[in-house]
C-alpha cells in the first residue's frame, strides 16, 4: 500500500491534500465524530444559541476550556511533517482541513496553501466586530470567573472556529473549490468524509476524472461511490510518512 500511494504521489505535482481528524489524533487531538469521539459525551452547543443565551454561552466556553489544554500542548505528527514535505518539492496545490488545531500551520505549511474551513482554536474572534485575539487570556479570564469573555466593543468572544448551525466562509469555500477544479490528484486523509459541504470538495475534483486516494482508519462517505482510486482502511500515520518519503526519494 505505501508503494502504492508513493507511486501516486511521484507521478502528479499539482495535489490537493484533504485532512481529517484522524492527521491530528497522533498528536493526542480527539476526534468529534468517531466512536470514542467528543459529541459521544458532550451536546454541542448551537451558534444561534450562544448568541442568544448567556447559558449557552458559559456552557460552550466550558467545553472548550477542556480542550484547550490539549490543543496548548499538541505537536505536529510525523503527517503533517509529510505534507510540508510535499510543498517543499512543489507537489502540493492546497491542503484543505477540517481540523482547527492549527497543527498544519505550526508543522510550516505556508499560509497561501492552506484552508481551515472549520476555522482556528488558536485565535479568540468577536462576533461583533471580528477582531482577532489570542487565546490564552481569555481562557485564563474563563477559569478564575466562570463568565464567558467579551470583546472591548461589548460583542461576545469565541474561538475562531465554526461552531454547529454557523455557515462557512464562503470566501474560504471558494479557494478550496478552486483547488479542487485544478488540482491532478486528491489525498483525503483521516477524514470520515461524512460533513458538507467539506466533504464534496473531494468529489468535485473526481468529477474531472482525476485520481482520489482516501486513507482513514474506518468507513468512510465515499466508499462505495465507485469514486476513489485507492482506498486504505489503515492509520495515516502508519501509511503516509513512509509513503511520502519513498515518493521523493525513488523513481517510478
Amino acid at each position: 500500500m505505501i508503494n502504492k500511494v508513493a507511486s501516486m504521489i511521484s507521478r502528479h505535482r499539482r495535489i490537493l491534500v484533504f485532512t481529517g481528524a484522524g492527521v491530528s489524533t497522533g498528536s493526542g487531538i480527539p476526534d468529534f465524530r468517531g466512536p470514542k469521539g467528543v459529541w459521544r459525551t458532550e451536546s454541542p452547543v448551537y451558534y444561534q444559541d450562544f448568541m442568544t443565551s448567556i447559558d449557552a454561552r458559559r456552557e460552550y466556553w466550558r467545553q472548550k476550556q477542556s480542550l484547550f489544554e490539549v490543543f496548548k500542548i499538541a505537536q505536529p505528527n510525523a503527517v503533517h511533517r509529510s505534507i510540508v514535505q510535499l510543498e517543499q518539492a512543489g507537489k502540493v496545490d492546497m491542503v484543505v482541513t477540517q481540523n482547527v488545531d492549527g497543527l498544519h500551520r505550526a508543522a510550516g505549511t505556508s499560509v497561501g496553501k492552506i484552508i481551515e474551513l472549520h476555522g482556528t482554536n488558536t485565535e479568540v474572534e468577536c462576533q461583533t466586530c471580528s477582531d482577532r485575539s489570542d487565546p490564552t487570556p481569555h481562557f485564563a479570564s474563563f477559569r478564575k470567573t466562570g463568565e464567558p469573555p467579551s470583546c472591548k466593543c461589548g460583542g461576545y468572544l469565541k474561538p475562531a472556529t465554526i461552531s454547529f448551525g454557523q455557515s462557512l466562509r464562503p470566501d474560504d469555500l471558494m479557494v478550496a473549490f478552486a483547488a479542487a477544479a485544478t488540482c491532478d490528484l486528491v489525498l483525503a486523509l483521516g477524514s470520515t468524509l461524512s460533513v458538507s459541504p467539506a466533504a464534496d470538495i473531494p468529489l468535485r475534483a473526481t468529477q474531472r476524472g482525476v485520481p482520489y486516494v482516501v486513507i482513514n482508519y474506518g468507513s468512510t462517505a465515499h466508499d462505495g461511490l465507485g469514486v476513489t482510486s485507492l482506498r486504505i482502511d489503515d492509520d495515516v500515520e502508519s501509511i503516509v510518512p513512509s509513503a511520502v518519503d519513498v515518493a521523493l526519494t525513488r523513481t517510478f
